[in-house]
């Protein structure tokens, strides 16, 4: 990762290609199932199109760059990504600590997936985390976590893996790599979904795992290259037109979930609320110390679930809608998905509208 540059600089360099005479500024996709092969049978770059493809090099490229890692991998999902990483991670006798409090989908697969297989699972909050991954091999960590927005102490879970000898993978999907570097704060890998904030506009799905272990990120590419899970060449090329304005869509999310959190928490609809950012949010302290932003998501609780939807009539702005990371303010009760919150609990994904009009729109919807 360059210092030098800002987090919109930084985008719109990673996904910039070389600067050769007549060659386009915005490369187009490839959309190559198979490609010409050496007559000599000598290896070539692009053989199959499950195998390799130049989209997915210059995305993973990107993304290595924003992750400051050696090396990417994208995946059709974030959960494509996440369940590789686990298939080559997680083994027979292994114990494996995920997030109690973090996506529910994670939890569901390491139970009903793994856990038959003789992967002993362990699911811990993440501010029990480090307490619940001392005999662990295998450690991911969610944080912020999705929906309650706590945050795990990245650096001391580092240590404690190390010392022990343990793998730790931390999902950085509501943080992106613009509001944190796992890597750089001991992770093995990184997870995430490019889905939410970093594709940005609530219309492609795509993941990937960021590292600097050769060895781990081999085993991953193996993985992927048999089971399969690959990104589709133009949700590749989507997620890499995207990629260049998501330090200017993420910061502006960022300021207007840091507003509606000031302005929610002094609101007597609102029974609490959750974000990073507040100085009197538990989880402030550890935030200021492995954040450079707080990210886009608020988590608030109202009254009961007929008061999230009534908030959501009366708005002019809001989109009930489930993920998060969209160019629109979404409001999601979490509840209706299974996840163990109050009926009235509700995951706030800042958009990128005026923070005025926001402010403005919330106030009404909350009167």
């Amino acid at each position: 990762m360059d210092g030098r540059y800002g987090d919109s600089t930084r985008s719109v360099k990673a996904v910039g290609s070389e600067p050769v005479p007549g060659s386009p500024v915005a490369p187009p996709p490839v959309p190559a199932s198979t490609f010409h092969l050496s007559p000599d049978e000598s290896e070539s770059l692009d053989k199959y199109g499950r195998y390799s493809n130049p989209t997915w090099r210059q995305l993973e490229s990107a993304l290595a760059e924003l992750e400051g890692a050696a090396a990417a991998l994208t995946f059709g999902s974030g959960m494509a990504a996440i369940t590789s990483v686990l298939r080559v991670l997680a083994k027979p006798g292994h114990t494996l600590v995920v997030p109690g409090d973090g996506y529910n989908q994670v939890r569901r697969y390491a139970r009903e997936y793994l856990a038959p297989q003789g992967v002993t699972v362990v699911e811990a909050a993440s501010a029990e985390m480090c307490h619940a991954a001392s005999d662990a091999h295998v450690v991911l960590a969610e944080t912020p976590a999705n929906p309650g927005l706590d945050v795990v102490d990245l650096h001391r879970l580092a240590m404690d893996c190390r010392r022990r000898g343990s793998t730790l993978v931390v999902d950085n999907t509501t943080a992106t790599p613009l509001g944190q570097q796992p890597l750089s704060l001991g992770a093995d890998l990184v997870v995430a979904s490019a889905t939410k904030a970093l594709s940005g506009h609530s219309d492609v799905i795509a993941g990937y795992v960021a590292g600097s272990h050769p060895e781990l990120m081999a085993a991953v590419e193996q993985d992927r290259l048999l089971a399969g899970p690959i990104l589709g060449v133009f949700e590749a090329w989507l997620v890499l037109r995207s990629l260049g304005s998501a330090g200017l869509r993420f910061e502006r999310q960022c300021h207007n979930a840091q507003a509606l959190a000031v302005m929610l928490r002094n609101h007597p609809a609102v029974k609490s609320v959750r974000y990073p950012g507040l100085p009197d949010d538990p989880s402030h302290q550890i935030a200021m110390l492995q954040m450079k932003k707080f990210g886009g998501l608020v988590a608030i609780e109202l009254e009961n679930a007929q008061a999230v939807h009534t908030m959501v009539e009366r708005s002019a702005l809001l989109v009930a809608s489930t993920s998060f990371g969209g160019i629109h303010t979404s409001v999601d009760r979490r509840a209706r998905w299974g996840d163990p919150v109050g009926d009235g609990f509700a995951r706030i994904s800042a958009g990128i509208e005026d923070t005025d009009d926001l402010i403005a729109d919330f106030e009404h919807a909350l009167a």
